[in-house]
């Protein structure tokens, strides 16, 4: 039996006009790969799978996701699914630095932890949003356990193992570099760093002073060491639910991303290339990235009553030419976007394409 401590906290966020605060529960479970911590935000709604989210390295829940779910176009989705942020361990706040030597669990281990939370909590099945390593974690989950993941929402996810050049380019940075400035590199574009805008400054100081560094160390490691995810379009090992994979224009993994979609089966994905959005979209663009989600989930039969605002308008034309023809869940979402346009050339089902906005 998986041990575990509950904590009840009040979320800190600003309320929207007529909002009462909403509770969290935090929770530490036991896995096999040690204690996993992990917040609930809402309760269950009868036949709709919890949204789940898995942070990237450097970050926790918190500071990889809380621009998102608190930005006010979130409140739909978040009034109709409850939340479940994963923290990777010892990147929760307060968590005690792991001793020297300590066998930190790899990305694989790390998604075969989902499952105890989701026992714990007597949830069926989720929506996975994670970022880099945490998409990664999500991804290998899904593949193992296809049955209890509806959808995928995949940021940044680069489903290879590092190359021999990979690994040549790694150890001669780590020469010159330290761990925070090489987790900052994995985070943002070079241009973001560059700019040194506030949003880095902000993000450089957390990572540079965090007083888990060491813990943080490992968890970049095992992401280092992370395998291949080995997808291959049309064979055996994919990903069988709805999938919308998501970059920022200039990001680090765009490429890695772009590879990851051609792999993958085109009439279950959807690719969104965000303008202006850097390496971290959850961050820069939430309510960009919002307007994809909802559309997103309304794709999978949810929340079809959703007010259509500023993003989903501009395509309603190009999405009704987009579904499949059976309507189900499994629909083709295909869409082209130009952000200085606006228009919305027709797809044809069956086919993914870039949408840029």
């Amino acid at each position: 039996m998986t041990e575990l401590q509950e904590v009840q906290i009040t979320e800190e966020r600003p309320l929207l006009p007529g909002q009462t605060p909403e509770m969290a529960k935090t929770h530490s479970v036991e896995t096999p790969y040690g204690s996993v911590t992990f917040t609930v935000y809402g309760t269950p709604k009868p036949k709709r799978p919890a949204i789940l989210t898995y942070h990237d390295v450097g970050l926790n829940y918190k500071s990889c996701f809380q621009p998102l779910f608190q930005s006010g176009d979130m409140q739909e989705i978040i009034q109709n699914f409850v939340r479940v942020h994963v923290n990777a361990p010892g990147m929760e706040e307060g968590a005690p630095v792991y001793p020297v030597g300590y066998q930190y669990p790899s990305l694989d281990q790390l998604a075969d932890t989902i499952p105890c939370i989701l026992q714990y909590l007597n949830f069926s099945s989720i929506i996975g949003v994670g970022v880099g390593a945490g998409a990664y974690i999500l991804s290998r989950y899904a593949l193992n356990h296809q049955d209890t993941v509806e959808g995928l929402v995949l940021i940044n996810i680069d489903p290879n193992a590092k190359g021999w050049m990979d690994w040549a380019a790694h150890k001669l940075t780590g020469l010159t570099s330290s761990i925070p400035e090489m987790i900052l590199g994995h985070l943002f574009s070079q241009e973001e760093l560059s700019g040194n805008s506030e949003l880095i400054q902000k993000y450089r100081n957390i990572i540079t002073h965090a007083p888990n560094i060491e813990n943080i160390e490992l968890y970049w490691n095992s992401y280092n060491n992370r395998r291949d995810l080995n997808f291959e379009r049309g064979g055996d090992i994919t990903l069988k639910c709805p999938v919308m994979l998501v970059v920022g224009d200039q990001a680090p993994h765009e490429d890695a991303v772009v590879e990851c979609n051609s792999k993958l089966d085109p009439t279950q994905t959807s690719f969104l290339k965000m303008a202006d959005s850097g390496g971290q979209p959850q961050l820069t663009q939430p309510g960009k990235l919002t307007e994809a989600f909802k559309y997103f989930l309304q794709g999978m039969g949810y929340m079809a009553s959703s007010c259509m605002t500023r993003l989903s308008r501009s395509r309603t034309a190009s999405l009704t030419s987009a579904a499949s023809i059976d309507g189900s869940r499994s629909r083709t979402r295909t869409l082209s976007q130009s952000s200085e346009s606006g228009t919305l050339p027709s797809g044809t089902p069956g086919h993914t394409m870039e949408v840029s906005c």
